[in-house]
């Protein structure tokens, strides 16, 4: 049965879905306004030791300070216009050309600073897979454009380091490079383990409650289902009119198919499907068990692969297996004692939907008859249930007795999960 939500429940899970997407926006932009902050006064301060200890007055400083000043302009720009990705592409485009610019003019390929070109990757695939692909492209292409220019030892690009200064340089571009590695991005990348750690086990401890509970649905609609079946028994012995007790019986027989269903779900592992075979020999002992009251040496025979079946797809064709099955036992064997019901399930082999044949060798009735032209409930009930599955339901008058020939498709019902 299909329960339409109502529209102030539809807003509040879209409410509650737009959460951890806000919440991850906002962990992202903390972590990139923080690098800007970092980086700006890391490379104010390396542009401060640059000019005035390591004596270096060209290109370098001038370089780490223009870096600082524009990237602080970058922060202060996204506090108006807002726009994350704007501030992340120019803190990137800074970044490139910053690293490119003391590179080329501190050694070119052979400089300790183009290390920071794998920093600017590492924190591209923090902000997301594509940037990461795009910063690891980028990367590889001036790597390779840097060691050509340094093949072919263009004087434009001078090495501006003094030699007596080289080694300190190459010393504080380390630590430049360490800081922002593992101060910086390894605390930033295990902090954000630790909570996907942490939201993965409170995720598993959610999805275990509401399967707990699930199961306990399940279980108390079966025993619901179950005391109804009880309270038509009781009230069919109390009345001595036969055609009443035979209706009650058969919707007593009705319910306690839906209710397997219920008790097959809370028993086993999976939650939404059930092994259907297993349910349809459940099924059929227990209305051999009602209706066969006599004992008569009535053969069951189920062929039923490995098949699982959701509950929206299951109760329906319960009741319908149900249906046949009944009719049988209760017409079928009229004039003799013994025979065979027959059900066979199969999945079609281009995966478009089932095939099901359900029937018996007794003594039919007659092939004028058709579906649609029968008074019966049980009949009628056969054919709607066949349509609920998006199906049909033909008689099979090529086999001997009453045999039925249904096609139909599973069920796909989308839940919703309410947190």
């Amino acid at each position: 049965m299909l329960v339409k939500v109502p529209r102030h429940s539809q807003n509040n899970l879209l409410m509650k879905n737009l959460v951890p997407n806000q919440n991850r926006i906002n962990d992202k932009t903390k972590l990139l306004i923080r690098f800007n902050y970092v980086s700006s006064l890391l490379s104010l301060v390396f542009g401060l030791i640059c000019f005035y200890y390591l004596n270096i007055r060209e290109v370098i400083p001038h370089v780490f300070v223009l870096y600082c000043v524009l990237n602080l302009i970058n922060v202060a720009a996204f506090t108006k216009h807002g726009n994350l990705t704007v501030m992340a592409i120019s803190t990137s485009l800074l970044s490139v050309a910053s690293t490119l610019a003391i590179t080329l003019f501190s050694g070119g390929i052979e400089s300790p600073f183009v290390f920071i070109l794998g920093l600017i990757v590492l924190a591209g695939y923090i902000s997301t897979s594509m940037f990461g692909k795009i910063y690891l492209y980028i990367a590889l292409c001036l790597l390779a454009s840097i060691y050509l220019i340094s093949l072919a030892e263009f004087h434009f690009f001078t090495d501006v380091v003094p030699s007596e200064s080289r080694k300190t340089f190459s010393f504080v571009c380390i630590l430049f490079s360490v800081y922002l590695l593992g101060g910086f991005f390894g605390k930033n990348l295990l902090k954000t383990h630790h909570d996907l750690y942490k939201s993965k086990a409170e995720i598993e401890r959610r999805i275990q409650e509401k399967e707990v509970l699930l199961r306990e649905v399940h279980h108390r609609v079966k025993n619901n289902m179950q005391t109804v079946s009880s309270l038509l028994n009781m009230q069919a012995r109390n009345t001595a009119d036969h055609q009443l007790k035979s209706i009650m019986k058969n919707s007593q027989n009705r319910i306690m198919s839906m209710a397997m269903v219920h008790e097959m779900l809370y028993m086993h592992n999976n939650i939404s499907k059930i092994k259907f075979e297993p349910y349809v020999q459940e099924l059929g002992k227990y209305l051999m068990k009602s209706l066969n009251t006599n004992g008569n040496p009535i053969k069951l025979n189920i062929d039923i692969p490995a098949i699982q079946l959701g509950i929206d797809t299951a109760i329906p064709l319960g009741l319908l297996i149900n249906e046949a099955i009944t009719n049988s036992l209760k017409y079928g064997f009229v004039e003799t004692s013994t025979g065979q019901i027959d059900v066979w399930l199969r999945k079609e082999d281009d995966g478009s939907g089932y095939a099901l044949s359900i029937g018996d060798n007794g003594i039919g009735f007659s092939g004028e008859t058709t579906l649609k032209e029968t008074n019966t409930l049980g009949l009628k009930l056969m054919r709607n249930l066949a349509r609920q599955l998006k199906g049909s339901i033909t008689k099979d008058l090529s086999k001997e007795g009453t045999h039925y020939a249904i096609k139909f498709q599973e069920l796909d019902t989308q839940f919703r999960r309410v947190a």
